[in-house]
């Protein structure tokens, strides 16, 4: 029996990282039911890495194990009353759908926490719900990019290189998954549900926290070397290109029609995607540095916009901290600590709505609790004084 038997998940979540976290639950023994369009997710008919499957491709078996799957027109009254129906008995509901889109189909947190009061209500997005990015694309490497991570790794002078795997929907789905189990504890202790908020760029922003706090308590800049310290699987093109003044922006998968009016190039007009974007990846890739290093970054980004173009800034801690959903959602905080002064670090990614996380102390200095924990355990002041005698315990600095 597995340590969640007797949960029951509604996973109304697509692409990776919803599907991915609700995947983690079911592995830990929840009854996961998969809600999909009459048609399936689009997942399991995408190409992954230029293969698909004879039914399901790759992606959507790794990321669905473990689950039921109930087919449902969300848009209809029948498939509104049967969600419903299933909300009245499910522990966790968890949705990825862009800012706005459950509130459209009626699955917003107000009205299926009206149904079930006991309800977990997972909602995942790129950016946060609201605020100035809350509409951007919130796709991997664009996320990636504006993390400030790339910065971290490759050649002074060469382009940024993206991690080697969907590294921002990974720990965005193991963020979700977290806030999942502690609202499900805390529902076990008081008997009331709560919405849980996760966003992509907090989650990925906050897993840096070694580095930021390097960049943010120590100072220290971002300074990569000559040499490369430090996919495979998606259609060229897909990575990191320069403008013409050496600042960089992050490109995912654009159609070639918008690709060629946006950057005044009309060879993609007549290419095919899947020859161009799998057999010519290097062309391709090629062809696209070129026609981006003759515009300015941020006009080359607007220029794809303009478009629709899955596309987005390369940033540097320096940008992260000052972007505007950054500051927004409240990404950082800071505190007086008794030995390193003011310090500024990632704080929260996830949001509860009945039991936030909040800040009650920074990092302890070696032992600083050690009566206080021992106390609390039982001991006595002598007891205590005992065992820092003999060298069993230490009391450090606190």
């Amino acid at each position: 029996m597995g340590i969640l038997d007797g949960i029951t998940v509604l996973d109304c979540s697509i692409a990776m990282a919803g599907p991915f976290a609700a995947q983690r639950l079911a592995d830990l023994g929840a009854d996961v039911i998969k809600i999909e369009p009459l048609a399936g997710e689009w997942q399991r008919h995408a190409p992954a890495g230029g293969i698909t499957g004879n039914k399901v491709n790759v992606s959507f078996l790794s990321l669905n194990r473990n689950k039921k799957s109930l087919a449902v027109d969300l848009k209809s009254a029948g498939g509104k009353a049967v969600l419903k129906k299933l909300v009245a008995t499910a522990d966790v509901f968890i949705q990825n759908y862009r800012p706005g889109v459950a509130g459209r189909l009626g699955v917003d947190y107000e009205t299926l926490s009206s149904i079930n009061p006991r309800l977990v209500y997972v909602s995942m997005s790129g950016y946060g719900e609201d605020g100035p990015s809350a509409s951007r694309p919130g796709q991997d490497l664009l996320l990636q990019a504006m993390s400030g991570a790339m910065l971290s790794a490759g050649r002074e002078g060469e382009p940024p290189t993206p991690a080697g795997q969907y590294l921002v929907d990974a720990i965005t789905a193991y963020t979700a998954f977290e806030g999942a189990l502690a609202a499900l504890f805390h529902r076990e202790r008081t008997g009331e549900g709560q919405k849980v908020e996760v966003n992509m760029l907090d989650a990925i922003t906050t897993i840096q926290m070694q580095e930021l706090s390097v960049f943010t308590v120590g100072h220290k800049a971002q300074q990569r070397s000559s040499e490369p310290h430090a996919h495979v699987y998606i259609r060229s093109p897909y990575g990191i290109f320069a403008g013409s003044d050496g600042k960089f922006l992050a490109l995912a998968m654009p159609n070639f029609a918008g690709l060629a009016r946006a950057l005044d190039e009309p060879r993609f007009a007549d290419l095919d995607e899947m020859t161009a974007g799998w057999e010519d990846r290097d062309a391709t890739f090629a062809l696209v540095r070129d026609a981006v290093l003759k515009f300015p970054r941020d006009e080359a980004l607007e220029r794809l916009e303009a478009e629709g173009i899955w596309v987005g800034p390369v940033y540097g801690y320096a940008d992260l901290l000052d972007d505007a959903q950054i500051r927004h959602n409240g990404t950082f905080i800071e505190y007086d600590h008794p030995s390193e002064g003011r310090v500024k670090t990632p704080g929260f990614p996830i949001r509860f709505s009945k039991t936030p996380s909040e800040l009650r102390f920074g990092a302890p200095l070696t032992g600083q609790h050690t009566d206080e924990v021992l106390a609390a355990a039982g001991y006595s002041d002598e007891e205590i004084a005992a065992l820092v005698s003999e060298g069993a315990v230490g009391r450090g600095e606190g």
